[in-house]
């Protein structure tokens, strides 16, 4: 009885894990939708249900019950920060992420101080300290900017890279102030500060992306490991962080941008870290700042109201007047500028970490600690319900822009002629599918006419599963089309028409097939007989390891590339190929043909993209890339079917050589959209291609006459 007791003992607060937990998973779950109805930001709820539960509420839980969670939470918005960052987009506005940081920080960092030293009557080091408190400000909008899709948009970029300029010029400054405090603040301090701060950024920056292309190279299909591996590194980060003398936060965010590249936007991992990231710990860490939240200082007389106050309108305001400056600057509208300032008023993790610091050094006194924990609460209210009004509309104007005219909607075909590589060539279906297409990918089995026929389709039916699934955890849909046919390019192309797919993706069969059609000397291979009667876009490929372990995406282009049809189509696919893969484009083509992707790209709207040109006139020469890139480059090669304008003879050898001299590589062999031609000798087109069929039925009829005048003049000359 004594221990039923024990069980049941529910005295507050409380300490057993288990209702604590249960506790703040209710409260994760209902805070939103019982706030959603009033309108309210999910992230409001669960800073409003902080305050209840935690020390200055009900003292339901102790602060300390969760601030393990709270803590990886924090960490999690900074490295997702860091990690959906569009890294094109975002070095393309460096300049522009520099200047927005120097405004939201010098701005309140100058306002603070002359307020604190010349109203509030502070001495320097705490006008110094209000004043950082002032620049500062934490992410917590972001999540409501990222589940808008807004977060490649130019305004979130900026702010993003604004918010990692001014915390770690703010937290160099505590790091300073601690010093001066300590009397510290030397040759020696200045010299190891320096040198941490450089052996953290070497480390964080080039060897984290090392590491994590090696490890993903070595174990490629185990996804609960790569998980793993990346929230180590993350909290690795942040630990060096530490170790080098700033907050973790910064290491958290560099983490993220470290391994941008090695995580492609759709897929499976990213699609888990943002799940349990969203799920689990940034609800935890919102719910550890309304913890923090003690409204009753508002009851401890007014010295601590007057500075919330005053502390409250200086945040807010000198936060909308950078926002405002930078869209002045840049010409942002009314919207993005709001969505700015929504994402960078909100004061939390570094504020309070500086508010703390100062408050245990002796530098500012209790009603200013309190008087930071009411300014926290109020900014990021005012943050979150700015970020979601003005993130709504701009999402609805980014929505309502003109997309590019497509020749019709896009469906992908993926024929499975070896299921066990068909997650890794889904992989690459879903980097090049467009994101606003509704079309589910479509994998093709295609079953032989014989007797086993019936065995053969339940067997592929159940190894499909395991695709079915591989495409459930990124998010996509996929619907399995089963063909039975005489042979699989019939299969093949009979599923192409009906569907009318837009684009086919093939993988190599087998090295033998391969090397006999790379060879060119055996006709009617599978892809031979696919390339006759397919027309669409045609990618074949042969991946040696993950796509996401790409750093260059070397794409050869022969002459007269660009007047073929699916010129535009191609080239954009392998854009969006570039950027979610994280890699560099580097084109090798003539002048004709860069000059014709230099307009393609110019009249692309965000079309952000680190690309670089190369002189190739021949494509014969293009074997002098074997010596110029290395095993973690995807090749692509543009290829062409025999009477159409880009095509050489030289492309009928390609693939034997790709073999041959680039073993180690991912290779792309691409067959651009053509209307279908026929020709009398390769690389030669009719004229008139709707004579063709007749010519062909003339030519065959003068034939079967020629021989048939042999067979009846054989036996007059027997006789004679």
């Amino acid at each position: 009885m004594k221990g039923l007791v024990l069980l049941l003992d529910f005295s507050l607060p409380l300490k057993d894990p288990i209702p604590i937990f249960s506790l703040v998973l209710f409260i994760i779950l209902l805070a939103p939708i019982i706030l959603r109805k009033f309108r309210i930001p999910s992230i409001i709820g669960l800073i409003l249900a902080g305050m209840l539960i935690g020390d200055h509420g009900f003292n339901v839980i102790e602060k300390g019950s969760i601030d393990l969670f709270g803590k990886a939470g924090l960490l999690y918005i900074m490295f997702l920060a860091g990690l959906e960052l569009d890294m094109a987009e975002f070095l393309k506005n460096k300049n522009r992420s520099l200047v927005f940081g120097l405004f939201t920080f010098l701005i309140p960092m100058g306002l603070g101080y002359a307020v604190s030293a010349y109203v509030l009557q502070l001495n320097f080091l705490a006008s110094m300290l209000v004043a950082s408190m002032m620049a500062t400000h934490t992410l917590v909008a972001y999540p409501i900017a990222s589940r808008m899709g807004i977060t490649k948009n130019e305004a979130v970029t900026i702010a993003v890279g604004g918010t990692i300029i001014t915390d770690t010029a703010v937290l160099l400054i505590l790091a300073i102030i601690t010093g001066a405090e300590a009397g510290n603040l030397n040759a020696a301090f200045w010299t190891r500060l320096g040198i941490s701060l450089t052996i953290f950024t070497v480390i964080i920056m080039w060897g984290f992306p090392y590491i994590g292309r090696w490890f993903f190279k070595k174990i490629k299909d185990d996804k609960t490991t790569h998980f793993v591996f990346v929230l180590a590194l993350v909290f690795l980060a942040a630990f060096l962080a530490e170790l080098a003398g700033v907050e973790s936060i910064i290491g958290a965010f560099l983490a993220g941008l470290s391994l941008n590249r090695l995580i492609p936007h759709t897929s499976p991992l990213m699609n888990r870290l943002e799940f349990v990231g969203n799920a689990l710990f940034i609800p935890f860490f919102l719910i550890s700042v309304g913890m923090l939240v003690d409204l009753k200082v508002l009851l401890k007389g007014t010295e601590a109201l007057i500075l919330a106050g005053i502390l409250t309108v200086i945040a807010l305001f000198s936060k909308w007047f950078a926002a405002w400056i930078t869209q002045l600057l840049y010409k942002y509208s009314p919207n993005q500028r709001k969505v700015i300032y929504g994402l960078t008023s909100a004061r939390v993790a570094a504020t309070i970490a500086v508010a703390l610091i100062g408050f245990n050094m002796g530098v500012i006194n209790e009603s200013m600690l309190n008087g930071t924990i009411i300014v926290v609460l109020i900014t990021s209210m005012v943050g979150s319900f700015i970020t979601q009004n003005a993130g709504r509309k701009l999402a609805i104007e980014e929505a309502e822009k003109k997309p590019i005219i497509e020749t019709g909607p896009e469906k992908i075909l993926v024929p499975a002629a070896h299921p066990e590589k068909l997650e890794t060539m889904l992989d690459f279906v879903f980097m090049i599918k467009d994101p606003n297409s509704e079309n589910p990918v479509y994998p093709l089995v295609v079953v032989q006419d014989d007797a086993e026929a019936k065995e053969k389709i339940l067997l592929s039916n159940r190894m499909m599963e395991k695709a079915v699934i591989h495409a459930a955890a990124t998010e996509n849909d996929i619907k399995v089309v089963t063909r039975v046919d005489l042979n699989i390019s019939d299969g093949i192309s009979r599923a192409a028409k009906e569907l009318m797919v837009s684009d086919v993706v093939l993988g190599f069969t087998d090295k033998t097939s391969t090397t006999e059609r790379f060879l060119g000397n055996i006709f009617g291979t599978t892809l031979d007989n696919v390339l006759s009667s397919v027309w669409d876009t045609i990618y074949v490929c042969n991946f040696q390891h993950p796509l996401n372990t790409t750093k260059n995406l070397v794409l050869v282009i022969p002459r007269n590339a660009e007047y073929e049809i699916g010129f535009a189509h191609y080239l954009g696919k392998m854009i969006l190929l570039t950027k979610q893969a994280g890699a560099k484009l580097q084109v090798y083509s003539s002048i004709r043909t860069k000059s014709a992707i230099e307009d393609l790209l110019s009249s692309k709207k965000n079309n952000s993209i680190d690309i670089q040109f190369n002189s190739l006139d021949d494509i014969e020469d293009f074997l002098i890339l074997s010596r110029k890139i290395s095993s973690n480059d995807l090749l692509v090669i543009v290829s062409a079917r025999k009477g159409t304008l880009s095509y050489q003879p030289f492309l009928d050898s390609m693939p034997s050589k790709l073999s041959r001299h680039f073993k180690e590589n991912n290779v792309i062999l691409i067959y651009p959209e053509q209307t279908e031609v026929k020709f009398s000798e390769p690389g030669l087109m009719q004229e008139d291609l709707t004579l063709a069929p007749i010519q062909e039925q003339i030519e065959n009829l003068n034939k079967l006459g020629k021989v048939v005048k042999r067979i009846f003049k054989q036996p007059k000359q027997d006789e004679d």
